[in-house]
């Protein structure tokens, strides 16, 4: 029998919570009276409240606190909700156990209350346990009626069943299917944690310690985020949808005049539009997909570009035309019309889906929409980012870590002109264009030599993926491709070869991690992600699977580590937001934090994020972490911080 029981007293929650030093706790929410008939409501904090709190400190035992309901007795909120802040969300002493602590966090930031440590969110305990011999549970094998029935062999009640066409406020708290529902999240919950902790301790402890000190306060400074969300100038949205459609229908009728009726679609990769480039115009196939077919993606269309430049260069033009209306195309799907789509009614702003471990290297994914791939200047014709605006009375603060995935490549590899480059505050990238090219720094950071550019473009290029361990024909397409170089493949193999000799400790590292990554089936980052790599070892595998796997090896260690400086960052400014309101963090942007700061507290909001973005992540980390700042009204025109 379950020990599950309706209380409203701050006496009765005391008696409960008692010494615990660990409680679950799970929120019932509603959608407020304005917003009943839209779908989703009542997990919008801007739409919805918090009907009641289930909390359990005892596998099998659960109490919920009603506040909201509209049938039955409610609890005080103002008392509960201020005694559960001190003696539960703010407490030092007690472990703070939900299941997607984000959506929790949320609710509780509507009322100005930001969770403190200690934390754990068994969601994300979840991604960080395998479901099998290698391979970690995803987000969707993560939901808590998904994981009960498969670890407990027990169906939790389900909500359809229970509310019966009714909002959760209009339920009887004193009834046993109101009671048995709320209470079951929190019971389970907390079961989840000391099973998770169990497999964690038998397998891979270090998980737990990532669970617990860096992905937990993740997820909820990931709340706080999709809370603010980002205000968006709707007027200038609209007047850049309208440049965009003209702009389209002109750049449509250039190429159809040239393929005549055939359907380009909206991004000339229909099936007739890629018959008419190799079959038609009989251009050779310079790309293939997965399947094998013709490719006509963006990669291929550039290498199309290039092949007529100096195969057929009457169809240049045509190329240039395409890809012109493709990039239009993709500016008004993804970031206009993608992002209106998105617009809360109740804020005027938008709030994306953040996902702290949306990727395998631990890296921030976004969805609805996806705000990290906003384009940045210089590569925005339309200027997607000046759609975002502070609020009034309010200016951003942007932190961008400069160079980290190179500071942590640095730091790995142990090279010593690298490690000295960044602790002097030299410029990695001259550095390495005098590698690559055997010339001076000096000439190297000489912006009227001719060849600045190019050298400077291809130095990027070759950092960003050399430590990934980037081959000569990687190199080739990725410079084509991205910075619009054509080199040759022998030129390619020099550029890498001068790298690997000027920073020695580059190419030994790389070979001691991936043998280290063969013996164990997997490889790490600083703090212990785990990430396996089942191809490395595969005779099976073709040699691109099992390169694949080898870059891997590479990449997650710095990725993974840098993500999790990122996310430390967070840690410590959970202590700094608590009784800031002022300070509002909106947005996670791959190396970047962006901020709505009040007017007034500028300097000393610089101070706060500066200080945590920079702060040593381990003891052992010996490499100087820069955090550059910009500040402004406009998130598309924000000018460099003073000093």
């Amino acid at each position: 029998m379950q020990d599950y029981k309706t209380i409203r007293s701050v006496a009765e929650i005391e008696e409960y919570i008692g010494k615990a030093t660990v409680v679950a706790f799970d929120f019932e929410t509603s959608a407020n009276e304005e917003y009943r008939e839209e779908e989703m409501a009542a997990l919008d904090p801007h739409k919805a409240d918090i009907t009641g709190i289930s909390l359990s400190v005892a596998a099998g035992t659960a109490r919920y606190i009603p506040l909201r309901h509209t049938v039955g007795e409610n609890a005080d909120v103002q008392v509960v909700m201020a005694y559960l802040t001190s003696r539960l969300f703010q407490s030092e002493r007690i472990v703070k156990v939900a299941h997607n602590l984000a959506f929790e966090a949320m609710f509780l930031y509507k009322h100005g209350i930001v969770l403190q440590e200690p934390l754990y969110d068994t969601i994300v305990a979840s991604q960080l346990t395998l479901k099998n011999d290698y391979e970690f549970r995803d987000l969707r094998d993560s939901g808590l009626k998904t994981l009960v029935p498969y670890l407990y062999n027990f169906e939790l009640p389900k909500f359809e069943e229970v509310v019966q066409g009714r909002f959760f406020d209009e339920l009887d708290p004193d009834e046993w299917n109101t009671c048995r529902y709320a209470c079951a999240d929190s019971d389970w919950t907390l079961q989840l944690y000391h099973t998770f902790n169990e497999w964690f301790e038998l397998n891979i402890p270090k998980h737990r310690e990532l669970c617990e000190n860096i992905e937990s306060p993740a997820a909820v400074f990931t709340g706080m985020m999709k809370y603010n969300g980002v205000k968006v100038d709707l007027d200038l949205m609209q007047t850049k949808k309208e440049a965009a459609e003209s702009k389209i229908a002109e750049l449509r009728g250039k190429i159809q005049q040239f393929t005549g009726d055939i359907n380009i679609g909206d991004n000339c990769g229909t099936e007739e539009f890629k018959a008419f480039l190799y079959q038609t115009l009989k251009l050779p196939v310079v790309k293939t997909t997965a399947k094998y077919a013709e490719a006509a993606d963006s990669e291929a269309i550039q290498m199309l570009t290039t092949y007529c430049k100096e195969n057929a260069p009457e169809l240049v033009e045509f190329f240039e035309t395409v890809q012109e209306f493709r990039k239009w195309a993709k500016i008004k799907s993804t970031y206009i019309d993608g992002y209106l789509r998105y617009v809360n009614s109740a804020t005027g702003r938008i709030h994306p889906d953040l996902m702290p471990m949306g990727t395998d290297t631990g890296r921030f994914a976004a969805r609805k929409p996806n705000l990290q791939n906003m384009p940045r200047k210089g590569n925005d014709p339309i200027g997607v980012r000046q759609f975002v605006v502070a609020g009034e009375g309010a200016k951003f603060l942007d932190f961008d870590f400069s160079q980290i995935e190179l500071r942590v490549g640095a730091y790995y590899c142990r090279d010593k002109f690298m490690i000295e480059t960044y602790r002097s505050g030299g410029d990695i990238h001259a550095s390495t264009t005098s590698v690559i090219f055997g010339i001076t720094v000096d000439e190297a950071l000489d912006k009227d030599n001719p060849d600045y550019k190019e050298r400077r473009t291809i130095a990027k290029n070759v950092n960003f993926g050399t430590f990934y361990g980037l081959f000569p024909r990687g190199l080739q397409r990725t410079l084509e491709f991205k910075a619009g170089l054509k080199m040759g493949l022998g030129e390619c193999e020099q550029i890498i070869r001068n790298l690997k000799s000027g920073y020695p400790g580059l190419t030994e590292w790389q070979q001691a991690t991936v043998k280290k990554a063969r013996l164990d089936g997997f490889t790490e980052s600083a703090f212990g992600r785990r990430r396996y790599l089942p191809n490395i070892n595969n005779k099976m595998a073709d040699w691109g699977q099992r390169s694949f796997a080898e870059r891997c090896a590479l990449n997650t260690p710095i990725q993974g580590t840098a993500a999790e400086i990122l996310k430390l960052a967070m840690r410590e400014l959970l202590k700094e937001l608590k009784n800031k309101p002022y300070i509002r963090p909106l947005l996670q942007i791959h190396d970047e934090l962006l901020f709505e700061v009040d007017d007034g507290h500028e300097e000393e909001a610089i101070a706060i994020i500066k200080t945590a973005m920079e702060r040593r992540p381990f003891v052992a980390f010996d490499v100087p972490i820069v955090a550059e700042g910009e500040h402004g009204a406009c998130f598309g025109k924000l000018e460099g911080l003073e000093g």
